[in-house]
């Protein structure tokens, strides 16, 4: 089956075209990424198997118009790797928060895209992105089966206690406040992967997953399942981010409000925006960036990359105690499969454990690996996250069932 994955944010479109035969025989045809849509010169990169990547800058007006490039390009009699619209099967989509509306993915209907759009108040930044993106495909794809992927699926087996919050019980009730967490796709592929990887029986076991990037976020997975995870009523839960500022007193909300004059918008926004790694370092929110200012002695980048390091360790350990022991501990995501030194500083934080390092081995980037060494008590691997795999893997399930 030919699927269309498509991961749409704000102002980008990042796409991958795969031919998926079952979910571990498939083909990378094409990817790419649509960035700046609605400024005033968009980039539209293309990387077709087999061919050169191209990238041109040209003005972007609206998702469609962006998903329109993307197409282009697939069909595209130079560069293409499709002869028509028509040999795509399938499109599945990302979507960050499905709120306790979705345990697992669906296909696109006007009751899940209705539903898609409450769960906006628990996900401003994603999910109106993810609507532009579906609604975009509709319009270009009218004829083509949609399939809606959820971040907070996997969640979803949380345990009451884990996902309640203690405020008045109505307004879980009547809101829906609780926690639901994010990046369920990637915890649930890189505790699986890992346990594979690792030789360990994912049914059988205790499993820490760490999904670092710009967004970030840690997991507890026991036997397969998620029983609590950092993030919370939205991403913005949990440890320092790229932008964003994590847990805090709920108390400095309205204590900033009143100083600054700001409004619930305005404070919401300097929370997602303007905080974490840029709010400390107030230079960058990018972790290469950051690294190479901490090389050169600049204070506050280093005090960032060590206020990272700290809460990725207070939460392994608060979730190795929630589920009496580890078996396995993943690294994952953009920092997570690339920052060796992050790596190694968080396992150094955790000898108690009885975790070591392989020093040589934990120098690798991107690609699996073990990174304990054999005596180690427990199981440190790197494990890249394949969310778009799962997206597909999803997508032909559901859209396969339509013909039986």
């Amino acid at each position: 089956m030919i699927v269309l994955v498509i991961n749409c944010g704000s102002s980008s479109i990042k796409y991958r075209l795969m031919d998926i035969k079952s979910d571990d025989v498939y083909d990378i045809l094409a990817k790419g990424i649509v960035e700046k849509i609605g400024l005033p010169e968009g980039i539209s990169t293309y990387s077709p198997a087999g061919k050169e990547s191209r990238t041109v800058y040209l003005p972007v007006p609206n998702h469609t118009v962006g998903m329109k490039l993307i197409l282009d390009d697939l069909v595209d009699k130079d560069h293409g790797v499709l002869k028509t619209f028509d040999d795509i099967e399938a499109v599945g989509h990302r979507v960050v928060q499905g709120a306790d509306y979705f345990t697992g993915s669906a296909l696109v209907n006007d009751d899940v895209l209705k539903k898609i759009e409450i769960c906006a108040e628990f996900a401003p930044l994603h999910n109106r992105a993810h609507l532009l993106g579906i609604r975009a495909c509709q319009a270009v794809l009218p004829s083509v089966p949609e399939v809606v992927v959820f971040d907070t699926a996997f969640h979803q087996t949380m345990p009451d206690y884990a996902y309640i919050y203690a405020l008045p019980y109505e307004y879980y009730t009547k809101y829906h406040v609780r926690r639901y967490g994010a990046h369920g796709t990637s915890h649930d592929y890189v505790s699986h992967e890992g346990a594979r990887f690792a030789g360990i029986d994912i049914g059988h076991s205790k499993i820490v997953t760490c999904h670092i990037g710009s967004g970030s976020s840690v997991c507890a997975v026991l036997n397969g399942k998620c029983i609590d995870t950092s993030m919370g009523f939205t991403p913005l839960e949990g440890m320092i981010m790229g932008t964003r500022c994590g847990c805090i007193d709920a108390n400095i909300v309205p204590y900033i409000m009143k100083k600054e004059n700001l409004t619930p918008d305005e404070m919401t926004d300097l929370m997602n925006k303007k905080s974490g790694f840029m709010g400390l370092s107030g230079r960058t929110s990018d972790a290469r960036e950051m690294d190479e200012l901490a090389n050169s002695g600049d204070y506050r980048a280093k005090l960032v990359l060590k206020k990272l390091t700290y809460d990725i360790v207070k939460l392994i350990g608060s979730y190795v105690a929630a589920m009496d022991g580890i078996d396995l501990l993943v690294f994952t995501a953009g920092i997570g499969e690339h920052n060796s030194r992050l790596r190694r500083r968080v396992c150094e934080n955790l000898t108690y454990l009885g975790i070591k390092v392989d020093y040589e081995a934990n120098m690798a980037s991107g690609t699996e690996a073990m990174i304990s060494t054999p005596d180690s008590k427990v199981k440190v691997a790197l494990i890249p996250t394949e969310e778009e795999l799962m997206i597909a893997r999803d997508t032909m399930r559901i859209v396969s069932a339509l013909d039986e």
